[in-house]
Parts: structure tokens; sequence; C-alpha cells
């Protein structure tokens, strides 16, 4: 293997660690800021999802260690975690996750490699990874024993160490395009306790803060009061003669706020669910139509027919009613083929527009057709964490 892959190997998927620690430190450049390792990042910050949080610029000749190791904590099954490239991009790296566990794609000359393996880590425990290049190897750790191994040999001359090796955590440098395997690059996860490089390399990012991690986490959807997901309802197949089923689960008496809104273009809401912490009630709209329920519901299944809809509510396993609501509305199916469904917020009358009454609290879980709801796949996403609350 050249000794530019050994460098851009090592240091490379050194810097994975990097992915690690940062803190938000003195401004540096004109809308960047500089950081540095120390601290733990939440890799969810709102921004373009394919975006890097923090990047930076090193020489390859500065470069003397070929091992990174880092913390990464998540529930998120899929995400990027650290990127880098030497050649302004023409050989690269990444490190994600794909459905739980570690995923590295490299492309150098002629060589382009993609490998998935080693045990799921999205289990929300805190795992040790380390990246080391081993002669013609590429080795990924996970807790000390579980490895990922990659070969990489090219048939071009080697080439002598020189220019710059970009890094970058949270994002990559690339056109996705570029990607052996696609996956969707936002992820609601923390990284901690990482060394990269041997280098103390400042680090640029372009948020004006860097967010905290919560110290303790479980299952969820977070919304902090300010935070929604819009969705196309044209994503959820179904078809005009069938039901369609939305399930939410979670402590009701914990979250205030609009839960679930749909709508069509153009138009006022057609479906609304809202909890309110001072009634103590979650009150579900359809048009004109109104069913309030008491807040100490648990699992909560509204069923829409074209004549009809069904709200089911249990406050457990064994508690629980269902009541059958009749509704018309000539828009229904109009409005699923083409409207707009948001979680966390009041869908406005403008196209796209969000109204007031944002959610604040935890949904344990929300599902669509029988299938969990990915908020990371939300046609706009802010300031929500999708996989996690805290405990």
């Amino acid at each position: 293997m050249s000794v530019l892959w050994n460098a851009m190997a090592g240091g490379v998927l050194l810097a994975v660690s990097l992915v690690v620690l940062l803190r938000g430190a003195e401004g540096h450049g004109e809308g960047k800021r500089e950081v540095s390792g120390g601290a733990t990042v939440y890799l969810g910050q709102d921004r373009d999802i394919w975006r890097p949080l923090i990047h930076t610029t090193v020489n390859l000749s500065e470069i003397r260690s070929i091992k990174s190791s880092f913390q990464l904590r998540t529930f998120d099954p899929e995400g990027a975690v650290f990127y880098g490239d030497t050649k302004s991009g023409a050989d690269w790296f990444v490190l994600s996750l794909k459905d739980g566990v570690p995923l590295m794609q490299i492309s150098r000359a002629d060589v382009l490699v993609s490998v998935a393996g080693g045990p799921k880590i999205n289990d929300g425990q805190w795992h040790t990874v380390s990246v080391s290049n081993q002669e013609n190897f590429v080795v990924l750790e996970v807790d000390g024993s579980d490895r990922l191994v990659v070969g990489m040999q090219s048939k071009q001359k080697m080439e002598v160490i020189s220019g710059e090796l970009r890094l970058a955590v949270g994002g990559i440098l690339i056109d996705k395009e570029k990607l052996i395997v696609p996956f969707e690059p936002q992820m609601d996860g923390c990284v901690r306790e990482g060394s990269w490089l041997n280098l103390s390399l400042p680090w640029e990012t372009e948020a004006e803060e860097l967010w905290p991690c919560y110290q303790n986490i479980h299952p969820g959807s977070f919304f902090p009061g300010t935070g929604f997901a819009i969705f196309n309802t044209s994503v959820f197949l179904v078809d005009a003669d069938e039901q369609l089923n939305i399930e939410f689960r979670g402590d009701f008496t914990k979250v205030d706020g609009t839960i679930f809104s749909m709508k069509a273009p153009g138009q006022k809401f057609m479906f609304l669910l809202v909890a309110n912490n001072e009634t103590k009630e979650v009150t579900f709209t359809f048009d004109k139509e109104r069913f309030t329920m008491n807040n100490i519901v648990r699992r909560l299944v509204l069923t829409f027919e074209m004549d009809s809809m069904q709200i089911r509510e249990e406050e457990d396993e064994l508690t629980g009613s269902v009541s059958v609501v009749p509704v018309t509305h000539p828009d229904f199916s109009t409005t699923w083929r083409n409207g707009l469904l948001s979680f966390g917020s009041l869908l406005g009358e403008g196209e796209g527009d969000v109204g007031s009454q944002f959610l604040t609290g935890c949904l344990g879980s929300v599902q669509v057709q029988g299938k969990d709801l990915d908020l990371d796949l939300a046609l706009k996403h802010v300031s929500v964490s999708s996989h996690s609350c805290p405990a």
C-alpha cells in the first residue's frame, strides 16, 4: 500500500475520534468558529443534513499517528460519523452507521471498497471505536474486540506524501452520488473521549455554538418546544380503499402542544392532535368533529377510512377503549395524496407554513401503517432529537 494511503487511512480514520470531542471556542473568520478537543459533541445539530458539523485541514507531512479512537452513543441506526480525503476529494474515506452497524467506504485511485459488519452499536450505550492502518489493511475495532478489516492494494505506482488532508465530522465533503452504499446522513448521537492524529489542530464550525449531549437518554423522539418534522403524505403509500393507521406511544402526561397536524395545500388543517398539560387532556380534531380523552393514555391508534375514523386509546396493556366517529370529508383522499403531515407543530394556511403550539416532550414511538416513522426522513426537520429523549 502506498505511503499516501498509510497517511490518509491513518489520519483519516484516525480523525474518526475527532468526531468526539469538541467545544465551541473563539471566533475564527467570518461566519466560522474555532473548536478544540475536550468536550462531548451532539452530531444531530440542526444544519444542512450532508454538511459536516466540524471540519479541518492538515498537511500530510505533519501526520505521525496511524490510530484513532473515540466513544459513540446513539439509538439511531443510520448516519454519518466521520469523513476524510486527500487531493481535494479524489481519494476519500467515510465511516457511518447503517442498520446499526459500522460501515466503511473507501475510494483511492483505482480502488473502490465498502464493508459493513460487527455488532450493532445503536443500543444507547457508550461504545469505544478505534480505527488503525496496519500495512495493507484498515482495521476497525469495537469495544476492543469485534473487528472489521478492509484490505487495500492498488496497482498504481506509490506516491510521495504531499498536499493536505481534509477531515470532517457529521457529514461529508464529496458529492453523495459518489458513495458506494447510500445512507441517510443525519445522526441523533454523541461522541466523546476521542484522540486523533496526535495533533493539537484547530477545527472549524459554522454553528454559533455546539449543542450539548444529555447525560442519560432513552429511546424516543424529543421535541424541545421549537422543533417539528414535516412529511409529504404521498411518501406513505396508501391505496384509495385502504385504511390509514397512525399510532403513538408514550407518556402523554409529560407532553404539551401539537402532536401532529395534517392539511391540504392552501387549506386549514384537517386533522389535529393536541396534548394540554393544564387541562390534562388529549384532544383530536377531524374537520368539525372533536374528541377529547384523558392524558393518562399510553397508546393511541387513529384509523382513518373514507366515511369514518376509529380512535383506540390504551392506558396500559389491559385497559383500553375504542371509539368510532362517523365523519365525512370530500377532500380526505385528495389531502392524503397531496397533503402535508407535521409532527410537533400546527401547520399554517400557507404552503408548508408552521403555526404555533409547538410540542414539548418525548414521544416514545410513532408508526404509520405499522412501520416506525424515522423523523430523519422528513421533508423539513428542525430541532428534534429523532431517536433519543433525555432521561
